[in-house]
Order: structure tokens, then C-alpha cells, then sequence
């Protein structure tokens, strides 16, 4: 038991060749900060803003709520437009993080991306989703009652025919391009940059709570737990489709669960 439980707490790390090269590291910390500037970087840092926007206000946070997935327009056609543009911006974040791993030299298939376990990858994405998703929903609502977090709204999209297949295309793209950009590409990357694997793993944590510290304390905390686990099950499995899986699962269980059952359950907001 003791040497599992170190071996999940220091992983043996991969063979990566260290770039050594001022010049070549330079650029890599460049690419670094122009592509998380223009992605999750600048979400966590709109993310703070709008958490001390919160704490400003003469209201508890409790009493505060924030939607994830707003309508764009009061056309229906027009806001179904506006949401595609939105998923369509998340695939192409994480797919930039794929095809600079690959142009730096890396195969999918050496961050899990192939497609040779997709049975298995499947079944350790839902195992992930239950290991997260159910501790998750009872850390948000205590966080939430001793005033420590926003009220979530998963979804204030109006009821129309394409609600629930948006929901689902954007739960997909959220996980698409968290887990791609945060985990896979940011490690990588960091790994190539000679850190060790628990500093390249808290980064990458951090920065994923960041992004969610709009919700308040318990969002931050929650996502920051939530990439210590995912971060480092893609260290030790090497497997990235089922973090993409597991994510996608909760968020389509939170976004399109809220939708069906607003009106219905008592303790939904």
C-alpha cells in the first residue's frame, strides 16, 4: 500500500528530452504565454475580476448567482448561431494545443489521444466522472450554504428545440479544450521544460481553478482538486480521452440535468 500511494505521489517521470537551449526555451515560455493569454489564461484572469466584482458587492455570495450558459440573442436562430461560435472556439483552443505538441515533435498517441483504447478510455472517463462528479455536487452545495460560493446556474438557455443538443455540444467543448490545453499541452510542455511532474501538476491545477473562481472559494478549491486528480491520472495512465470523457459527462449531467429538472427539484436555484 505504501509504495502505491508513493507512486501516485511521485510518479516516475517520462523520458523527455529537457530543452537546454536558451534560445529554444525562451520561445517555448513565449508560446506559453501567448497561447494561455488568448485561451484559459485570460479566463482566469476575467475569472478574478468578477470574483472581487462579487465579494464588492453588499450581497453574500450565496445570494449572488452566475449562469454558465446564457442566452446571446432574443432570436432563436440568432442565439443558436452565437452558441455554435462558442463551442466552435473551444474545439479549436485545445485543438491549438494538439497541433503544437505536434509540431513540437509529439505524436497524439504520446498524450492519449489515439484511438486504439477508446473502449477502455470510455469506462475510465465514466469511473472519473463518478469519482468527481458526486463529491463534486455535495462540496458546491456546502460551500454554498456557509456562504462561500455563488449560486451556479448550469444553464439559462430558453426552452427551445436545440437547448439540450447545445448543452451537450457544450459540455464537450469545455472538456475538449480544458483537458487538452490544462493537462496534455501545459505538462508537455513543462516537462520539456525540465519541471518534475507534482510542480508541472499543481500549475496546471491551479491555473483550472483560476478560470472557475468566478463561482467563489468553493468553485476554485473544487477545480483545483479536480486537476490534481485528473492531472495526475494522465501522468500515470498517459491517457487523455478519459479525462475528456469524465468531463464531458459531468458537464452534460450538470448542464442538461439542470435544464430537465429547474421547477422540479426543491434545492435547485
Amino acid at each position: 500500500m505504501a509504495s502505491v500511494i508513493g507512486n501516485w505521489l511521485n510518479p516516475a517521470r517520462p523520458e523527455v528530452e529537457v530543452i537546454t537551449d536558451p534560445v529554444q526555451r525562451r520561445a517555448v515560455w513565449i508560446e506559453l504565454a501567448i497561447v494561455f493569454a488568448a485561451t484559459l489564461g485570460l479566463s482566469g484572469l476575467r475569472s478574478l475580476l468578477s470574483f472581487i466584482s462579487s465579494l464588492l458587492q453588499p450581497k453574500p455570495l450565496s445570494q449572488q448567482s452566475v449562469a454558465l450558459n446564457v442566452s446571446r440573442s432574443t432570436l432563436s436562430l440568432l442565439d443558436l448561431a452565437h452558441q455554435l461560435l462558442g463551442v466552435l472556439q473551444l474545439l479549436a483552443w485545445g485543438g491549438l494545443g494538439a497541433y503544437l505538441l505536434w509540431k513540437a515533435g509529439k505524436k497524439l498517441a504520446e498524450v492519449g489521444l489515439d484511438r486504439t483504447r477508446l473502449r477502455s478510455d470510455a469506462l475510465r472517463g465514466l469511473g472519473l466522472a463518478a469519482l468527481i462528479g458526486l463529491p463534486g455536487i455535495a462540496f458546491y452545495l456546502i460551500t454554498r450554504a456557509i456562504g462561500l460560493n455563488l449560486t451556479v446556474v448550469p444553464s439559462a438557455l430558453d426552452d427551445t428545440w436545440w437547448r439540450t443538443p447545445m448543452l451537450i455540444l457544450s459540455a464537450i467543448g469545455n472538456s475538449w479544450a480544458e483537458e487538452v490545453l490544462v493537462v496534455g499541452y501545459l505538462i508537455t510542455r513543462l516537462r520539456m521544460l525540465g519541471w518534475s511532474e507534482n510542480r508541472s501538476l499543481v500549475a496546471s491545477a491551479v491555473l483550472r481553478g483560476s478560470y472557475h473562481l468566478y463561482q467563489g472559494f468553493g468553485g476554485f478549491a473544487g477545480n483545483i482538486v479536480m486537476g490534481l486528480v485528473y492531472g495526475r491520472v494522465w501522468q500515470r495512465t498517459n491517457r487523455l480521452w478519459p479525462l475528456v470523457v469524465g468531463h464531458a459527462v459531468i458537464d452534460v449531467i450538470a448542464f442538461v440535468g439542470y435544464a430537465l429538472l429547474k421547477g422540479a427539484v426543491s434545492w435547485l436555484p
